[in-house]
């Protein structure tokens, strides 16, 4: 790898995400560790290990897909729905280097899982929707898949092999100590044909480009991935060292972004027949609105 492209720095980089490709490979990655972003989402609610554990997860790959998006504005929503288990929703969102998210869980039907944590258990019968909110144009991109495999990282690939036919290797991993948590993740993609001038991998015979790639990619520790020590620029070191040439880009710092201001909700309301807003409005005429995300209430003059 040419040193002109590696960007190395003494900052370990807790929630930052870095851009990287491979131009040799055809191959474009993030990279992301989450920490001091991480324990205020996971902290907005009294989750049970089990859960804080699947929400870390899933913030970590809603940061990873999220920072995939380019235009200023553009939002990634990740929701899992179900029937049937101790989950029945699990939502995150990314805009402009913010993240969110919550999970709506029944502690009764949790408790009698005696420990298991496969999805099947998690969420019985349910479905992972991943949608695109492009702010330039006003598209809306979605893609809906089951959630089946070992773990949400599993649902992700399968969504970019199937919505997007993009060959994609996704790795997770959390380690929580108490109120402490820190989250890592690594995703891979062969490059879309607009990227790269060449025909998407999956309708060529000859994958060993791709091959090679995802095994080095594959390679990684879960240890590494969240590693306080380890940068980010020096994991892509050990996992491309070899490559002709890496390229890397800092992205925009992650931050908690929940919306729950005043402002915001007091829009959304306006837009209710003023009969409705009678109903909603409390004795001292304000209505409350309670954030799922950030578990607060905030009480909205409108």
């Amino acid at each position: 790898m040419n040193d002109d492209y590696l960007i190395r720095t003494n900052d370990t980089g807790f929630d930052r995400v870095l851009a990287f490709s491979v131009p040799g490979r055809h191959a474009r990655g993030r990279v992301v560790r989450l920490g001091p972003v991480l324990e205020t989402v996971l902290g907005a609610h009294d989750y049970p290990p089990v859960i804080k554990h699947l929400l870390a997860e899933a913030l970590v790959l809603t940061a990873l897909i999220g920072a995939l998006l380019k235009e200023e504005g553009s939002q990634l929503t990740m929701q899992a729905q179900s029937e049937g288990g101790a989950v029945d929703l699990l939502v995150c969102d990314y805009r402009g280097g913010e993240v969110r998210g919550y999970v709506r869980h029944d502690d009764a039907a949790l408790e009698a899982l005696d420990g298991e944590t496969s999805l099947e258990v998690l969420f019985g019968q349910g479905y992972l929707a991943i949608t695109f909110d492009l702010a330039a144009t006003g598209e809306r991109y979605q893609g809906v898949v089951p959630l089946e495999g070992a773990s949400l990282a599993q649902a992700c690939e399968a969504y970019f092999a199937r919505s997007e036919q993009i060959p994609s290797l996704i790795r997770v991993a959390v380690r929580s100590n108490g109120p402490r948590c820190v989250g890592g993740g690594l995703l891979i993609q062969h490059l879309p044909e607009s990227e790269e001038g060449k025909e998407r991998l999956h309708t060529r015979e000859d994958r060993l480009e791709w091959e090679h790639v995802s095994i080095l990619g594959g390679s990684i520790r879960a240890e590494e991935l969240v590693d306080p020590v380890l940068t980010l620029e020096d994991l892509v070191w050990r996992l491309f060292h070899d490559e002709e040439e890496v390229r890397v880009e800092p992205l925009a710092p992650l931050e908690r972004g929940c919306r729950c201001t005043v402002d915001h909700y007091r829009s959304i309301l306006s837009r209710f027949p003023e009969e409705q807003r009678v109903e909603m409005r409390d004795p001292d005429g304000l209505i409350p609105v309670d954030c799922a995300f950030c578990s607060k209430v905030l009480r909205i003059p409108v």
